[in-house]
């Protein structure tokens, strides 16, 4: 029952987060040519975007798992 009530919390903090954020970026490298020892590298930078509702649901499935808990 412990694991139920950290899962819950961290649901809600995942969610709490997902709306404070809205997303988040990371750059990722590749080799684009590769010409003996000579290397040519190309960083991308992505983001993904993280949609509201899915920060509510994470806080609404939280606080419905942790109620769930207590009652048990």
């Amino acid at each position: 029952m412990n694991g139920l009530r950290v899962f819950a919390v961290a649901l809600i903090v995942g969610g709490v987060l997902a709306l404070a954020y809205g997303g988040f970026s990371y750059t990722k490298e590749e080799t684009a040519a590769k010409i003996g020892s000579l290397e040519l590298n190309v960083k991308e930078k992505k983001s993904i975007n993280i949609p509201a509702w899915l920060g509510i649901a994470g806080i609404v499935g939280g606080v419905l798992v942790l109620v769930g808990a207590r009652r048990r």
